[in-house]
Parts: structure tokens; C-alpha cells; sequence
């Protein structure tokens, strides 16, 4: 549900793993190119779809008897999508939540909205994080992920149905911890951006991404996740992906600004829509704070996209923190 690159991406993995799949696209216009040419030159140009996918604007027709629904709308619209959905959901299908973020006001992690809204229990629904940037993904280069669920036979389910020769997932009964690698590391990577920006080299990519992890695990230890799963694909991994490729919208938004941009300036860059990072940085921080935990990085990004704070004097005030022990 959702036919932008990474709801694309999936959707071609899916197919080419041997499923028979349906993918609903927003605009009547993209779902018509992608039946007639198999592609989507919006999302992912240049690269040819397969045949078996059959798109559709019609989300009842998208829905009608599937087992298994990807939900690959952004964070902040999730809740109105799935509202919008929900009759339309077979009685024991599998959600699975591809959306990487905190819910602003709620600050509810995905698979908690998805639970919320449908009703749900909660062994039904799922989370696939990693680091799974989606032209590379679609390119056939290899790359790993990991699908998280309380409900261990679901999770097998779901990996034998996304197990295709290039792309290998795993599982994982960690939800917390998988959601919440997926919702901070793209702050990290606006915060890794900015310092590119602004000429800084590979010792401060190196610190901001071992730093932002050290924020990420103390948050996920507060909300209950596990060590090991954020030293994982979906902690770790992703954080490093996020942080450094040219293909990460948020790192090149924060690039954008690091140069003297402004935040509209930088959407610019990124194709006109915000990166996930810049909404993310609010809703992670005041979640955070509920918990009572420190995280530097995020408050600097979300003082720098929010509330006027320059490039520069954010880099002070991190620098000038009092120090301490790793």
C-alpha cells in the first residue's frame, strides 16, 4: 500500500520472490503507467517492474482477500491511511509497517498506530527495517533486513514470502527495538549531512554515527528494546547506510542546510518532500524527554530545522557539552 520507491522496490522484491502481488499507488495516473509500461518513472527511474504486479488506485480492490499487507506510507500519514483501510483488511492478514518514524502528538511507534487504528492484535502486525535503500535494493544489489513480530510463525511467513536471491531477510521478536533504530537513524544521518555540509570530514561522520547510536540505545533500552538488536541490521546497520550514501534523502537534506540552505531550500533537493528526519527529530525528542533521556544530536537537529538555530552554533553547543566518560 503505497507505490512510492521503497513501496516499489518491495513490491518488485515480492514478485521476483514468486508472489503474486497488488500494489495501490495514490495517483490514478501512476498506477495506470505502471500497468501499461512497467515503471515508475517518479520513483524509480530507469528500472523495469515486473509484469505480475498489478497496480491500482482503488484501495478495496488492492485489499480484496490478501493475506499480507505492506504498509509503505509515511509516518505521519499513517494513521489517516490506515483509518481510511481498515474495512478493508481480511479478518487474520499480516500488517506489516515499512514507515520509519515516531507519530507527532501521540509519539507512538508504527506498529502501535497500525494496532490502534485496526483494532489488531498486536501478534498480527509487524515492522521490516534495515538498511534497505531502495534504488540499490531495485538494482539487484544484495542487501539484508530484518521483519519483527511477536508471532515467531508470522515472521517465517514473511521472510519465505521476501526471500529473493539478492535479499535476505531475517527475523526478529524485537518490534521496540527494530521500530526504534528505523525512526532515530534518519535523524542521525540529517545531523551526519549537515557536517558534510559544512566540510567537515570522516572523524566527525565517524563520531556523529557512534554517538547517534549511543542516543539510540539508550532511548531503546527506556522503551525496552534489546542491545543487540540495535547493534543489528536495524540499529547499526541502517544508522550506517542512512548516514553515509548519496542515495539517503535525509543526508542530503541535511547537507542542503549545512551549506547554508534553508529548510525549504533543502526540500528542494530532495524532489519537494520533506525527509523523514526533519519531522522525526520533533516526535523522537519529546519521546525521549517522557523517558527523561539525553539525546544531544537530536535536540541539535531539531533545534536547527525548528527553531532557527544556526549550523554553527549548533556544532558549539555540541562541542562545548561537558565531558565525560564514553
Amino acid at each position: 500500500m503505497g507505490a512510492g520507491a521503497w513501496g516499489t522496490a518491495l513490491a518488485k522484491v515480492l514478485a521476483e520472490a514468486g508472489n503474486s502481488v497488488r500494489l495501490w499507488a495514490r495517483r490514478q495516473e501512476v498506477a495506470h503507467e505502471i500497468n501499461t509500461t512497467h515503471m515508475n518513472s517518479g520513483y524509480l527511474p530507469d528500472t523495469p517492474l515486473p509484469t505480475e504486479i498489478r497496480t491500482t488506485a482503488d484501495p478495496a480492490k488492492a485489499l480484496s482477500g490478501v493475506t499480507t499487507v505492506f504498509l509503505a506510507v509515511p509516518a505521519q500519514v499513517m494513521r489517516a491511511n490506515v483509518s481510511q483501510w481498515t474495512g478493508f483488511f481480511d479478518a487474520d492478514a499480516t500488517l506489516v509497517s515499512l514507515a520509519k518514524g515516531v507519530e507527532i502528538g501521540t509519539l507512538m511507534r508504527m506498529s502501535q498506530v497500525v494496532v490502534q487504528v485496526t483494532g489488531a492484535d498486536p501478534s498480527r502486525v509487524a515492522a521490516l527495517s534495515g538498511p534497505n535503500l531502495a534504488t540499490e535494493i531495485a538494482h539487484h544489489q544484495p542487501a539484508a533486513t530484518v521483519i519483527a513480530c511477536s508471532d515467531s510463525g508470522r515472521a517465517v511467513a514473511l521472510q519465505r514470502a521476501l526471500s529473493a536471491g539478492y535479499f535476505r531477510p531475517y527475523t526478529n521478536s524485537d518490534v521496540i527495538g527494530v521500530e526504534t533504530g528505523g525512526a532515530c537513524k534518519n535523524v542521525i544521518a540529517l545531523a551526519c549531512g549537515v557536517a558534510a555540509g559544512v566540510g567537515l570530514g570522516e572523524n566527525t561522520a565517524a563520531a556523529i554515527i557512534t554517538r547517534g547510536l549511543a542516543e539510540i540505545i539508550r532511548l531503546g533500552i527506556a522503551l525496552g528494546a534489546k542491545t543487540t538488536t540495535l547493534a543489528g541490521l536495524a540499529g547499526v546497520g541502517d544508522l550506517v547506510a542512512t548516514c553515509t550514501s548519496p542515495y539517503s534523502r535525509n543526508r542530503t537534506f541535511g547537507e542542503r542546510l549545512g551549506k547554508g540552505g534553508t529548510v525549504e531550500s533543502a526540500m528542494q533537493a530532495v524532489g519537494g518532500h520533506v525527509a523523514e528526519g526533519v519531522t522525526s527529530c520533533e516526535s523522537v525528542l519529546a519521546l525521549a524527554e517522557s523517558y527523561d533521556v539525553e539525546m544531544p544530536l537530536t535536540d541539535a537537529v531539531f533545534r536547527v530545522c525548528h527553531r532557527g538555530l544556526s549550523v554553527h552554533d549548533a556544532i558549539a553547543l555540541l562541542l562545548g557539552r561537558s565531558t565525560k566518560p564514553e
